[in-house]
């Protein structure tokens, strides 16, 4: 069989294409399990527990027919609280039993619960490579910019000069920028929401899970106990309109009172803020940069990432950055496993672990 037989891909729209669905009423009641919620008073993660609760009801989805994949850290005990099924596996490989998991079983929403340094630690490669090969998995990426369960060391998103227990002088790590980060490494969905913003937050969320690949949303989450305010800028009710860029698709990018900001392309091919003249005509306003989530070419999504502060954050766009379609790694794959098997004789599966060319000794 040569390349041009074998079946094109299908880009399919819907990520819970495939996954079985229920006709019974469902609340977050039945998605809440019984075990006691032992985080910190205060911590942010009670707020995206309650909202992924309340949101998969929506899905109208059997909760058999979904796994939460978590690694290790506080934001990783995610699967004990919800009733379904839910793997808490090894520190930063959440991604790569994921990928597993999905490409055996298409009849499941598959979702990966991690934190900043679970993730982008000892995880970087697994996460990077998920995105890279476009799983069709939801990454929910909690960032709150330390190590909280081991009690507050410095991780990859700390910014410099961050005295923690393990920098005693400062970091002098420079930090990632998650959303640069997916982005660079071509992931099809990538967002950015906050905690404490219900509303938002369930809104991203039912985006990513109807997504069919890799999507990745990072959630700033508020660590009270170890680097509590380390996302004043942008949920202080006080700050948050000057520091708050709302990603919509399709509409100019203007943010701050009465809109007195808006982003623009700069002279080095980037974007920059301004600030936007009270007499501003159709002439003026026509330079504000339009967000178009749906490009394919992921420049300029890139640069919108990169207005964020990677130090001391004062601004940040909060949304979905880029929302493209790409065939998936798991729907290739049963594709391939298909087609050989078709071409060796249906259920010859030892043809095909033998492949072409065996020897007989002895």
């Amino acid at each position: 069989m040569t390349s041009t037989d074998l079946p094109m891909p299908v880009l399919a729209r819907d990520g819970l294409a495939g996954v079985p669905t229920t006709d019974a009423e469902q609340s977050r009641k039945e998605f809440a399990s019984d075990q006691e919620v032992r985080w910190c008073p205060g911590c942010g993660d009670y707020a995206v527990l309650a909202a992924v609760q309340g949101f998969l009801p929506e899905l109208g989805l059997r909760r058999e027919n979904i796994c939460f994949v978590s690694g290790i850290g506080c934001s990783s005990r995610f699967p004990y609280y919800l009733d379904t099924y839910g793997l808490h596996s090894i520190h930063g490989r959440a991604p790569a039993i994921a990928t597993g998991l999905a490409t055996a079983r298409p009849d499941l929403s598959v979702w990966v619960v991690t934190g900043d340094g679970d993730a982008l630690s000892i995880g970087g490669n697994h996460l990077v490579h998920a995105l890279r090969r476009n799983v069709n998995l939801t990454i929910l990426l909690f960032n709150n910019r330390i190590y909280g369960l081991t009690k507050g060391q410095y991780s990859p998103t700390s910014e410099i000069g961050l005295v923690t227990k393990s920098t005693p002088m400062g970091s002098v790590d420079t930090p990632f920028n998650p959303v640069s980060l997916a982005l660079g490494a071509e992931a099809t969905f990538v967002a950015r929401t906050v905690d404490s913003d219900r509303k938002h937050l369930t809104a991203v969320l039912r985006e990513a899970a109807a997504h069919r690949g890799a999507s990745l949303v990072e959630i700033y989450q508020n660590c009270p106990i170890f680097n509590d305010g380390a996302f004043d800028a942008v949920k202080d009710a006080d700050q948050r309109e000057e520091a708050v860029i709302p990603l919509v698709h399709g509409e100019p990018i203007r943010f701050g009172a009465g809109g007195r900001h808006g982003v623009v392309r700069s002279a080095s091919g980037g974007v920059e803020v301004v600030d936007v003249p009270d007499d501003a005509d159709d002439a003026w306003l026509a330079r504000l940069l339009v967000h178009d989530a749906h490009a394919d070419d992921p420049t300029q999504a890139f640069a919108l990432s990169r207005l964020t502060d990677a130090g001391h954050l004062q601004r940040a766009p909060i949304g979905i950055f880029r929302q493209v379609e790409r065939p998936t790694y798991d729907d290739l794959t049963r594709q391939q496993v298909e087609t050989a098997i078709g071409t060796s004789g249906p259920g010859d599966l030892q043809s095909l672990v033998d492949g072409p060319d065996t020897w007989t000794v002895g």
